[in-house]
């Protein structure tokens, strides 16, 4: 029974996402929208539907739907899989929750709780600060830079990116070291009188994970934000509205999906990071993704792995719903 509504729970999740898809559209009633194979002919609508389909369910829904059974059952060498002890078990979740049990006393798994916690609260604020530092930037870009300062700027804005990703947690690691250029350069300048650990204060992770995941921020925003007619904001202006009540009563509504898209991306990659807090962390600092890879890869556990891998994923599904509900946009307009 257990297994059937393992297997079964991923395609209820899509047929779910698929009727609230469905329900957008007769909400949207637009007549002179034209549906996907009428955009696209029957031969590209049919090849687009089975390649997609074929990698979703190839590389995400099996995988998901492994990992997920996976969670259920116990560590065994690989010779008892599948016989007598393979049962299916919740001996992975309540391992989270209550860790290591030692007789017959029941504590709370503290270390790993309060890794996803954080996790989860570290990433929502790395999500809110990447809006912040984003929004405006996006609006420049939209709205007021010319032709060709825009592709001065998007260059300048992807170029870095080229880079790999540990290669620029390395450079950040070096430069807001003890004795980094940015430590040098506030020490030569008279700011501080001694080095600032910005790495064992957990400055350098929230810095790097902002920086990583700038675009992912960017690129919705700016998206959403161009497409608002600039007599809009002229009218606003006209009618004596300042800049701020321009932007959260005129901009933002309109920009509703870019943000919701944009916090969700953002959010979920930084809650399933792994080589900015590696590399960026400080001594004290507790990630939950690390975690996670070392039930992989050091206890050799991979079905408690694949459950701790799995609460990490409701969290983010939650969190998206959450965003849905708060922004008051759907599935199709997030993914648009």
């Amino acid at each position: 029974m257990l297994k059937t509504i393992i297997i079964l729970l991923p395609f209820v999740l899509i047929a779910v996402f698929w009727a609230m898809a469905a329900r957008e559209r007769r909400l949207a009633n637009d007549p002179s929208r034209k549906s996907f194979f009428e955009r696209n002919g029957a031969v590209i609508s049919t090849y687009l539907l089975v390649a997609v389909g074929f990698w979703a369910i190839m590389m995400i829904v099996l995988p998901q739907l492994y990992m997920v059974d996976y969670s259920f059952h116990p560590k065994l060498p690989p010779s008892e899989r599948g016989g007598p002890k393979d049962v299916y078990t919740l001996a992975n979740y309540k391992f989270f929750l209550f860790g290591p049990q030692i007789g017959n006393e029941v504590t709370w798994n503290t270390t790993h709780i309060r890794a996803f916690f954080l996790t989860i609260g570290a990433s929502m604020f790395v999500t809110f600060v990447n809006f912040c530092l984003c929004y405006p930037l996006a609006f420049y870009l939209a709205q007021v830079a010319t032709a060709q300062r825009l592709r001065l700027l998007m260059m300048a804005l992807i170029v870095p990116f080229w880079v790999n990703e540990i290669l620029r947690a390395f450079a950040l690691r070096i430069m807001l070291g003890t004795s980094g250029l940015i430590n040098n350069a506030l020490i030569a300048l008279g700011v501080i009188g001694e080095p600032i650990d910005f790495l064992g204060l957990d400055i350098g992770l929230y810095v790097g994970l902002s920086y990583a995941y700038l675009l992912m921020m960017i690129f919705p925003l700016y998206n959403a934000i161009e497409s608002l007619d600039k007599n809009q904001i002229e009218a606003a202006r006209d009618l004596g509205a300042p800049w701020w009540h321009i932007h959260l009563f005129v901009v933002m509504p309109f920009a509703k999906p870019g943000i919701a898209s944009g916090c969700t991306m953002v959010f979920m990659l930084s809650a399933g990071a792994l080589a900015a807090p590696l590399f960026l962390g400080g001594p004290n600092s507790l990630w939950f993704t690390p975690i996670v890879y070392d039930r992989f890869f050091q206890a050799f556990n991979w079905p408690q792995g694949a459950a701790y891998a799995f609460i990490l994923l409701l969290a983010c599904i939650f969190f998206v719903l959450a965003v849905m509900k708060v922004f008051k946009v759907g599935l199709g307009e997030i993914t648009r």
